[in-house]
Order: C-alpha cells, then sequence, then structure tokens
C-alpha cells in the first residue's frame, strides 16, 4: 500500500504525477523530456519527484511532446502549474489552521468531485456553524471563543465549493448514527439536521444515509473522501483519517480499493428520498422529547 501524509505540496505531487503519466502514455523516458528541454536529466526527475516546480515556457513544451493537444486539457494543467506556486483564500488562516488542514482545503478546492463517507459526524462541508464549534470544544477543551469561531468561519468559507460558479459535485454516505450523536446538545443537532435536508436539495449533493443494521456498517474502519480532478487523466486521490493522523493514497490500486468499498456502500444505503425521510423521522423523534 502507498500513502503520502498531508504537506503543503500536495498539489506540486498532482501535477508531477500528471506529468509523469503523461510522458509515460507518450512512450518517453527521462532522458527523451530532458532532451525536448535541452536540459540535465536530473532536472525531469525533479520534476517529476514534486522537488522543483516548472516554469510555463516548459510546461508547455513538455505538453506538446506528450501529445496534449486539447486545448481544454492543456489550460487545465497550466491552471493546476500556477496553483501550485501561489497562496489560496486559506491562506489567511495560516496561523489559526495546521498545515496539513491547509492542504488538504487546497486539494478539495481543486476537486470537481468527491465521495465522502463519514461513519460517525456530520460531512464537515454540510456542517453548521453551531455543530463546527461544539466539535471543535470536544477536541480542544481549552479552546477560546476566538479559535473556536475561527474554525467555524473556515468550514463556511470551504462550504463555498458547493455554491461557487462551478460547484463541487458531493456525493456524501453517512452512517445513521451520526444523526443521533448529541454534539452540542439536541438544540445544535435539530439546527444541524434541518440544514443537512435543505443541503440534500441542492442539486450537486447527494445525500445516503447508511441504515444501522446494515452489515456494511462493520466495513467502516474510519471516515475517508475519493477526491476527483480535472483534467480528466489526474488521478483520484483519497483521503483518510487514522489513529496517529492523515493520510493520502495516490496509487490507482489504493485509491480503487477505496472506490469499490464506496460502491459497496452505496447500494447498502438508503436512496437520497428514503434518507431524508429517515433524518425527518430522527428530527420528529427530538421534537417529542
Amino acid at each position: 500500500m502507498s500513502s503520502t501524509n498531508a504537506g503543503p505540496s500536495i498539489r506540486q505531487r498532482r501535477l508531477a504525477r500528471l506529468l509523469k503519466d503523461l510522458r509515460i502514455a507518450a512512450g518517453l523516458k527521462h532522458s527523451d523530456a530532458a532532451r525536448v528541454l535541452d536540459s540535465a536529466e536530473s532536472k525531469m526527475t525533479r520534476i517529476e519527484n514534486a522537488k522543483s516546480g516548472i516554469r510555463l515556457v516548459d510546461l508547455r513544451t513538455l505538453l506538446d511532446a506528450y501529445g496534449v493537444t486539447d486545448p481544454a486539457e492543456r489550460a487545465q494543467i497550466e491552471q493546476l502549474a500556477k496553483d501550485a506556486r501561489k497562496k489560496g483564500w486559506w491562506a489567511q488562516y495560516a496561523g489559526s489552521v495546521s498545515p496539513s488542514y491547509a492542504a488538504y482545503i487546497a486539494v478539495e478546492w481543486d476537486a470537481v468531485e468527491m465521495y465522502d463517507v463519514e461513519p460517525i459526524l456530520i460531512p464537515g462541508l454540510l456542517q453548521v456553524p453551531a455543530y463546527t464549534k461544539a466539535l471543535a470544544r470536544i477536541h480542544i477543551p481549552s479552546a477560546d471563543e476566538d479559535l473556536l469561531e475561527t474554525r467555524a468561519q473556515v468550514r463556511q468559507d470551504r462550504r463555498k465549493t458547493l455554491t461557487r460558479e462551478d460547484p463541487l459535485q458531493l456525493w456524501a454516505i453517512v452512517s445513521e448514527s451520526a444523526l443521533y450523536h448529541a454534539v452540542g446538545g439536541a438544540g445544535v443537532m435539530r439546527e444541524q439536521l434541518e440544514s443537512l435536508l435543505t443541503d440534500s436539495d441542492l442539486p450537486n449533493v447527494e445525500l445516503q444515509i447508511l441504515p444501522k443494521e446494515s452489515p456494511m456498517n462493520a466495513a467502516l474502519f474510519g471516515p475517508f473522501v475519493i477526491m476527483s480532478f480535472s483534467p480528466s487523466s489526474a488521478e483520484d486521490l483519497v483521503y483518510g483519517e487514522l489513529n496517529n493522523g492523515t493520510v493520502y493514497y495516490e496509487e490507482p490500486g489504493d485509491t480503487e480499493r477505496f472506490a469499490a468499498l464506496f460502491r459497496r456502500l452505496n447500494m447498502a444505503a438508503l436512496d437520497p428520498p428514503k434518507s431524508r425521510a429517515l433524518i425527518r423521522r430522527v428530527l420528529n423523534e427530538m421534537a417529542g422529547e
């Protein structure tokens, strides 16, 4: 199994991997690409190992050599190269969020599709501020109000991926147990579940609930997210959470393993209309307390 820890160079690693895949698909060796750039072979090695960036003129020369002629695909690759060198909106929170979290936000912002599996909590992109604050209080008991507000604001800024001009396509599978965890108390959970119903009506959001009686709950060892990108030739990336931190899986064999698990969960979970009905039933139960 191949995995990589989160870091600030995830965008650069994606670009490096994409360029390597394009070179191999074109039937070229490192030495061939180096001759195209009239450079030392070590330069290509550094580029494909994400040890150094690449100038726009060199990138365009390589794309010519690799036979990438589609204007849209070339533009997307060039944009990825530019984005790898610049800071995003999340840079304003550099002193308040960890580098690994900032790296995750950058990748999430780049994604065009996301498949999110959550066995315990409401997905981050669908959380209301009160729910996010309640989680922060649990995980960081010493957190002051400023930190709680920042955590909530970052989550709300992340939600803009769902409403931007070219919105992220989100498919979330949430375990039924997450609907009952009293994060922040009954009032917060009512607000969160009502918001979940509203979000599930968005055209770019598919929400499914995995019933607690489903045997597939035994297959959930932790939350994971599969992200797909443009251009279509870019490899999917999987983000997971382990006891000792977070991990990204980038090798095709690993990402397909998670994709296969997602497909099984998709079959076992309630369809979106039945999922919304279950959420409403939980809300009615809360009202009857």
